[in-house]
């Protein structure tokens, strides 16, 4: 792995650590929608940091995921449904709702699924395929059904901040259209990058075997 591979990672952490800072500050909802916006991006940080030295990801990866932890950041912030970029766009185009928020669950099929992958072919029996491709799409799919109901869990625990987390925005078919753009998105991932994420992942099968 290059140098500039190996400070790559260290500059997403250090630039996504200080943004996870700055949205914390005044956010337009209240504390608690903010902490449950982004933390999965505390969690990530948590978990990525450790591991780095012992299971270090490809490059795409890496983009990927902090990719998604500022989308995630920007709507603890704002809120999905108050985004101010998207309101404009709500506005100049007379559309009938801020869409930031369909950007979001269309990212948490699409980060997810490299990750997915990335372990699965790491570490698991599974190649690349028709099967591994069905398994990640799952996985995808399954996580999406699982956050859509931690928003519940987490409006329940908390009325005041239902609305802000839950951004449904007068939406009957929200949680349907969430978790469908999130298969769409499972899917998309893999037809465009698999190619791609598999060449990283032989480069740097290549590289720690040189290691060794």
């Amino acid at each position: 792995m290059n140098s500039s591979q190996t400070r790559e990672p260290v500059i997403f952490l250090a630039a996504i650590s200080l943004f996870l800072l700055f949205s914390g500050i005044d956010p337009v909802a209240d504390r608690y929608t903010w902490f449950l916006e982004t933390v999965p991006v505390m969690i990530g940080i948590a978990i990525l940091v450790p591991t780095y030295r012992d299971f270090r990801l490809t490059p795409l990866l890496y983009r990927l995921l902090a990719l998604h932890a500022l989308i995630l950041m920007i709507g603890g912030h704002y809120t999905y449904a108050e985004v101010p970029l998207f309101n404009w766009l709500r506005d100049a185009f007379e559309l009938s709702r801020n869409h930031y928020d369909r950007i979001g669950h269309l990212a948490q099929g699409f980060i997810p699924a490299i990750l997915a992958r990335e372990i699965l072919l790491r570490r698991s029996p599974l190649e690349p395929g028709k099967w591994l491709f069905l398994v990640v799409t799952s996985i995808c799919l399954a996580f999406s059904a699982f956050y859509e109901m931690i928003e519940w869990w987490a409006a329940l625990v908390s009325e005041q901040a239902a609305e802000a987390f839950l951004g449904t925005q007068g939406d009957h078919w929200d949680t349907q259209w969430d978790m469908f753009l999130a298969l769409v998105g499972a899917i998309t991932s893999q037809l465009l990058l698999a190619g791609y994420h598999d060449h990283q992942l032989k480069t740097l099968s290549q590289q720690a075997h040189k290691a060794t």
